[in-house]
């Protein structure tokens, strides 16, 4: 009952009785499901990555990561601040983000270089997430719950990401892309400080960049104070750096110490410049509670903001559209940062668990009233050049953090705000692409260049949002564009003589190969006459599969002749497509008759449906041109499920099929004989509907052919067993071998030929 009812399904469906046997779905469920509870154990342990290596910590690790933790905490402290500035917050939010951002880190993270916190590109989302929110909904909400809502939001996002292991996803943003939004970003923070440096107000620092630079340029005639102590501490960020790397290179021995010169450059200004702004302003107060320059005033002592964080629904809806562009730019910074520190050192990070630590980070970071944190790249660098040994080197810049928000908040009061600004523009300035940099992008790849310059002139020009939608759909269609229309060759034959060993080989190259790749005059020899090979350079699908089949049926057509001479069909007989020619014998004379085809799938990982019907479609096209059957031989097939779906489309298995038209999945029910005019219907199929029909018309199916002898190779340490499957002849292990095979089909196809022929 059972194979009964399995035979009425097969015939439904349309399988046939004698399948080739390939690879099932059940074979991919077993592998999937293979050790459920392995899989499940593995993945509960890879979420906490500090349980591989806190067992082997040891006292070498430890004065590497004292050294950098705490470098890196001094760093921090002003740049924190700094940043919170930039999103438009009271500076002790940016030590939140700090504290938490170091200190969380290091129980999920895969990287050791890696120092989460406030940055530069983050923070001016922020600060435009403010505005968004304030222009739409003004008094409603306060700066600092937005930004702790959007670091939950994303922070969660991000974490669901990784969980659900889509780390992926963050590859389809390339370098050039990511480095245009970020010199943009940087530009545009720039352009935002430099009115707080020089002491400028009365316009709106968070526009458009190029409009923030002319209204600073117009507001030069009011500088104020504040210039004196903003450009001061700049020219000496950039003089103590210079000196130092001088003095580097001068005395190699002692470069370690010039290096934590330069480090400190950082809190060495600005404790400079916050007893230069105490020793001025203390007694220049005016009766309105105002000081001679901007100062930062009053800075809580300690966690003022612990607690649960209040989400409001009503602020989510208003931040909604606002919530993906922050989303990216939280991971998007984070990745890059810490594959590039990860390919540099010597240890490959986990983009999942990466992203996984973002999100924890952001998510228990709003208990303590933080904002949006990420990866820096300067501090990431710093914490590399400082020795640091493992991630536990962010719980001393944790403790950094924590001195400094319980004993130094006092002093806090005097720091400048031009001094932070001067911080953040020697700090964002080297985000900025070099021109070497740029340049690589136009040796590497001209288009690549179009995409980052039009990625930093939307970002100048408009918004970061925009510079970041600009550069992902410019790499999205850039992607599309090489998907839909890659390359593809019809090949040519090459010997190779090794001199040495008086052996040669051959191989298959274009027959018109480029003169950047190989020597122009080389000879390529084309393959036997009524043999066509063709290698695709991309994988197989439904956006570049018309592509190939064009390729294909324009070559045959240009360098084969007709099958069936049409000198002397009458113009009324003639297919309406098919005007013909008065010298179309004499053109094709000297052209052969075609008789197989070879295609190189050495470079095809993937072929979907359309692709399959595409070669079937080729397959029907070529034979109605060559008037008989034509083999197709396939090479270097890289999965079996390519395997699969060839088979399922009749190629490979050596027997030639008589349909003329098949399709593989038609998009209506009633295709082929239904819709084929009575020059092109299907013979076989007629014939099978007719069989019972004693009126109808007799009609004689298009012969069978035979499958080509194929080049069966054997493995000499497995007693002589067969390279590849019997029971697909035509698919083969390399170009050479396909080619014979082809080869050796269209001598015994002459010889059939001439047989009939004599037999006439």
């Amino acid at each position: 009952m059972l194979s009964k009812f399995k035979k009425t399904c097969r015939r439904i469906v349309g399988a046939s009785e004698d399948e080739v046997s390939v690879i099932s779905s059940r074979d991919w469920v077993v592998r999937l499901g293979d050790s459920p509870a392995r899989r499940a154990a593995d993945y509960v342990t890879a979420l906490f990555p500090i349980f591989g290596w806190i067992t082997r910590y040891n006292l070498g690790w430890a004065s590497g990561d004292i050294i950098a933790g705490l470098t890196v905490g001094i760093v921090l402290v002003p740049q924190s601040m700094s940043y919170a500035q930039i999103a438009t917050l009271p500076p002790e939010y940016g030590l939140y983000s700090s504290f938490v951002g170091v200190l969380v880190y290091c129980f999920f993270a895969t990287s050791k270089d890696v120092s989460i916190g406030p940055v530069a590109v983050m923070s001016l989302t922020v600060a435009q997430i403010i505005k968004h929110v304030n222009d739409a909904h003004p008094g409603m909400w306060e700066g600092p719950e937005i930004a702790t809502t959007v670091a939950f939001i994303c922070g969660f996002i991000v974490l669901g990401i990784g969980l659900l292991r889509l780390g992926w996803l963050v590859e389809f943003i390339p370098a050039p892309a990511v480095s245009g939004f970020m010199t943009g970003s940087a530009l545009n923070i720039v352009s935002g400080q430099l009115p707080g440096l020089m002491g400028i107000s009365g316009f709106d620092t968070r526009a458009a960049t190029y409009k923030v630079f002319i209204n600073t340029l117009k507001g030069l005639p009011q500088t104020k104070l504040d210039a004196a102590f903003g450009i001061t501490g700049l020219v000496s960020l950039y003089a103590i750096r210079w000196v130092c790397d001088r003095l580097s290179k001068r005395y190699p021995t002692k470069a370690r110490v010039f290096f934590f010169m330069s480090v400190f450059r950082n809190a060495f200004v600005i404790v400079v410049l916050t007893i230069a702004s105490w020793l001025y302003t203390r007694h220049r107060k005016t009766a309105a509670g105002k000081y001679p320059i901007k100062i930062l005033q009053d800075v809580p002592r300690g966690f003022k903001h612990l607690g649960q964080p209040h989400i409001d629904a009503e602020l989510v809806k208003a931040l909604a559209g606002e919530l993906p562009v922050a989303t990216i730019i939280l991971f998007l910074e984070h990745i890059a940062i810490s594959k590039s520190f990860g390919r540099v050192n010597g240890y490959k990070i986990d983009p999942n668990q990466e992203l996984i630590a973002i999100g924890v980070t952001n998510t228990i970071g709003t208990l303590f009233g933080a904002y949006p944190a990420t990866g820096s790249f300067s501090r990431s660098a710093l914490q590399s050049k400082s020795g640091v040994r493992s991630p536990a080197s962010g719980l001393f810049s944790a403790v950094v953090v924590i001195v400094a928000l319980y004993g130094l908040t006092p002093a806090f009061f005097w720091i400048p705000s031009a001094a932070l600004s001067a911080v953040i523009v020697h700090a964002v300035a080297d985000l900025v692409a070099s021109p070497r940099q740029v340049y690589s992008f136009w040796r590497v790849s001209p288009i690549e260049l179009i995409i980052w310059v039009a990625s930093v002139l939307v970002t100048v020009f408009a918004t970061i949002e925009d510079g970041i939608y600009t550069s992902i759909a410019a790499s999205l269609a850039l992607l599309l564009i090489r998907l839909a229309r890659p390359r593809g060759h019809f090949l040519g034959r090459v010997t190779l003589h090794n001199t040495n060993e008086s052996s040669s080989r051959d191989v298959y190259i274009p027959l018109n190969p480029n003169k950047f790749l190989m020597n122009a005059h080389v000879k390529v020899y084309p393959p036997s006459p009524g043999v066509v090979v063709y290698r695709f350079e991309e994988s197989f699908l439904y956006p570049n599969s018309s592509l190939v089949n064009d390729a294909i049926v324009d070559f045959v057509k240009e360098n084969t002749r007709r099958g069936r001479d049409m000198t002397g069909v009458k113009s009324g007989d003639r297919p309406w497509n098919d005007p013909g020619k008065n010298n179309e014998a004499e053109h094709n004379a000297e052209k052969p008759i075609l008789h197989a085809v070879v295609l190189d799938f050495s470079a095809v990982s993937h072929l979907d449906t359309t692709g399959v019907q595409a070669l079937i479609d080729t397959r029907t096209e070529v034979e109605r041109w060559a008037d008989h059957p034509v083999e197709f031989h396939f090479a270097t097939i890289l999965s079996p499920w390519i395997r699969r779906a060839l088979v399922a489309g009749g190629f490979g298995v050596g027997t030639l099929s008589t349909q003329i038209h098949e399709e593989i999945a038609p998009v209506t029910r009633y295709h082929d004989q239904y819709i084929a005019d009575p020059q092109h219907a299907d013979p076989a199929k007629i014939t099978h509907e007719q069989q019972d029909d004693l009126e109808a018309p007799a009609i004689t199916p298009v012969s069978g052919r035979s499958s080509s002898e194929g080049t069966i190779l054997s493995v000499p340490n497995d007693s002589g067993a067969p390279m590849m499957l019997p029971t697909t002849p035509f698919f083969h292990l390399d170009v050479v071998t396909a080619v014979r095979a082809a080869e050796g089909g269209v001598t015994r196809a002459s010889s059939f030929m001439e047989t009939d022929s004599d037999k006439d």
